[in-house]
């Protein structure tokens, strides 16, 4: 299955992606699902319910969550979860909660993720294609992979319908509903795709085909 798993919409203030195009032009991507991770609030749950749509499409609800040391795609049971954690914090919330946690475009210049959360086995899984990353920072993912094993996902990061759906990750489960994704993630078999034409990092991005 093919999910876009980094998305925000119109609940985050950056954002001018409605869930009615989400729902309406994901099917035309190419995409089987889709993660909604708005900026530290999974209030899309008021507005639609998760799990497979009338379409067809798998609606997953997450959160991208902001701490000094990194920002964290966070899936799992986190509707309440307390503002203000520390990455550790929040990290190990996390993992003794039954969750997974994402690093979210680890080598952005200016929302990086701290290495000693990835030293310390804190967090295993990195966004190793981020759709608003320059090429650079995406390839810089691949030293984290030798020297840490790191798993790598896929997102657009999409705040907009023509971001949506450019990049993508690649499950080899069949995911209906959050217990799904959370599974699949913590499995490990996926990985980062770009538009139509799959790439396994580290191969840099800039050396993807695009379909």
């Amino acid at each position: 299955m093919k999910f876009d798993m980094h998305v925000h919409t119109v609940i985050s203030p950056c954002s001018q992606l409605t869930l009615e195009e989400i729902l309406s032009s994901a099917g035309e991507r190419g995409l089987d699902g889709v993660c909604i991770t708005d900026h530290d609030s999974m209030e899309v749950r008021r507005f639609l319910q998760e799990g497979v749509q009338s379409n067809g499409l798998c609606v997953i609800f997450g959160m991208e969550y902001a701490t000094p040391d990194g920002d964290f795609l966070i899936f799992g049971s986190f509707e309440e979860i307390r503002k203000n954690l520390t990455a550790p914090e929040l990290l190990r919330h996390v993992q003794s909660s039954g969750g997974v946690a994402v690093s979210a475009h680890p080598f952005r210049a200016n929302r990086s993720t701290r290495e000693y959360l990835i030293h310390e086995g804190l967090c295993t899984i990195v966004e190793g294609i981020n759709g608003r990353n320059l090429h650079v920072e995406n390839d810089r993912v691949a030293a984290w992979q030798k020297r840490y094993g790191v798993k790598q996902v896929g997102g657009s990061d999409a705040h907009s319908r023509e971001e949506l759906g450019k990049i993508s990750t690649i499950f080899k489960d069949t995911i209906r509903n959050r217990a799904d994704f959370v599974s699949a993630l913590k499995e490990g078999c996926f990985y980062p795709a770009r538009n139509n034409q799959t790439t396994i990092l580290p191969i840099p991005l800039h050396q993807a085909i695009a379909a």
